[in-house]
């Protein structure tokens, strides 16, 4: 979706829309075209005020994006406008430039979030397509009880009641890595839950991340073992934003804490020790992730925070309250992560990863919350990722939550939450007790964790992460 295709199908919309344009009359140039102009530059404003009006994107959307929505409008009107003055050729171009144009306008939508990286996954989410590793539980039964180890991890479509939440959620999936299938029953298993963007399904961390290819890559590198991994729905439909908060848009955070831990507790056998679970998401799940553990320092203990917010966000303030609490203004305290950390802090064996998105000329460093406390504290814009885990990450280390701000080339966009979720799965698997996973350091810190000295310089041999407890 980066490479040829998307110039191929904009030189055919160009060669469309010259078609259906025309030379025609001098009606027709001086007034009807000058008329379709207008129409292409409302529906630009229209789109433009729906995205800021609706708080659907922290960012300026790119130059591109703006010339096929006004050209998309621009096909729309010649079409309608032209239609009794024109050919059969002419209204054919006509008709086929609103389409093409508009699929143009659909590829630089993609090309700035990243959501389908090939033709083959625009397909496979498209029509509903097999998942890499998929099989079903029939199957999951009996390599367990045959302790059949295969060379990679398998995911399993689940339907989790949501007898405490009533939230109204789509199908979810679950990883089991090779180690899973090693004994009857399967071993204790540490979990993490992944949580998507504003705009997201529970399978855009496998389609557009690439995550299963990546957690069995982890795998095969540590004799078979990782994490078991829950991919969450957070929203219930593709453009409910519920910001994982308990609000008039559904009740999220009851969903993800009292339906889907307890129901992998019950029916996967992982561990339900808090040390044992970590959750990470990208954009609004990045915001989840640090919201969901600082809330419920009882169920998670460690969290991944992508290009996350500084709180629930559905554009300013008094829009979110509005938008996701129902206009209830105390309710703003309690999911904003900042205010959450007095009351449950200080924490116990708590710690962030915080991975931003950088300019790849950038040459910043990781940056632990110990050395941002030598920082003067500044208000973060709810919109800027890393000043957002910058703020957060000064705030968490005041309350003994070890953290890190690490800084990587990219941009807002899913091929950049694939790179973090790569960069940051060793040391999340280590953090939560993975067996026979080596420690590994936050970026940026002393590498002192759980008491035992972790090398932080490349090409040093790491020590390993003693197991707690739960895990066996």
């Amino acid at each position: 979706m980066h490479g040829w295709l998307p110039l191929a199908v904009q030189v055919v919309a160009g060669v469309l829309l010259v078609l259906a344009i025309g030379w025609r009359t001098r009606k027709w140039r001086l007034v009807m075209l000058p008329v379709a102009v207008a129409v292409a530059l409302a529906m630009v404003w229209l789109v433009n005020w729906n995205i800021t009006a609706n708080g659907l994107s922290g960012e300026p959307a790119p130059r591109q994006l703006w010339v096929w929505v006004a050209l998309t409008g621009l096909a729309i009107a010649v079409a309608v406008l032209g239609w009794r003055s024109a050919g059969w050729r002419r209204r054919s171009a006509s008709l086929l430039a609103v389409p093409v144009s508009a699929l143009c306008a659909g590829l630089a939508l993609n090309l700035w979030v990243g959501y389908f990286p090939t033709v083959q996954t625009a397909w496979g989410q498209l029509t509903g397509g097999p998942l890499p590793g998929q099989t079903d539980h029939a199957t999951v039964a009996r390599m367990v009880a045959d302790r059949t180890v295969p060379a990679e991890g398998k995911v399993l479509p689940v339907n989790i009641p949501a007898d405490a939440s009533k939230f109204k959620h789509r199908g979810e999936l679950v990883y089991l890595p090779p180690a899973y299938f090693s004994s009857n029953p399967p071993p204790t298993l540490p979990t993490v839950m992944m949580i998507g963007g504003q705009f997201n399904t529970a399978a855009d961390w496998i389609r557009s991340a690439n995550a299963v290819s990546t957690i069995d890559e982890f795998a095969a590198r540590n004799g078979g073992n990782a994490p078991v991994f829950v991919f969450a729905d957070s929203g219930g439909a593709f453009n409910n934003d519920t910001g994982c908060v308990n609000g008039v848009r559904g009740n999220a955070a009851d969903h993800l804490t009292k339906d889907v831990v307890p129901y992998m507790v019950e029916n996967f056998g992982v561990s339900d020790d808090p040390a044992n679970w970590g959750v990470m998401g990208w954009s609004s799940g990045g915001t989840c992730a640090v919201n969901l553990t600082v809330k419920d320092p009882d169920l998670f203990s460690a969290f991944v925070d992508i290009d996350g917010d500084l709180a629930p966000n559905a554009g300013t303030k008094a829009q979110t309250i509005e938008r996701l609490y129902g206009g209830n203004a105390a309710a703003w305290d309690d999911w904003d992560p900042a205010t959450l950390m007095q009351p449950h802090g200080p924490y116990q064996g708590v710690a962030g990863w915080f991975a931003v998105s950088e300019p790849p000329a950038s040459k910043a460093a990781a940056i632990s919350g110990a050395a941002l406390q030598n920082e003067p504290a500044e208000a973060a814009p709810a919109s800027n990722p890393t000043a957002a885990a910058r703020t957060l990450c000064r705030l968490g280390s005041r309350y003994d939550i070890d953290c890190a701000v690490v800084p990587q080339p990219g941009k807002h966009d899913w091929p950049f939450a694939a790179e973090a979720f790569a960069s940051s799965l060793p040391w999340l698997a280590a953090q939560i007790g993975t067996p026979e996973v080596p420690g590994v350091a936050l970026p940026g810190t002393s590498g002192q964790t759980d008491g035992v000295t972790i090398a932080a310089e490349a090409g040093v041999d790491e020590q390993p992460k003693p197991k707690p407890a739960g895990v066996r």
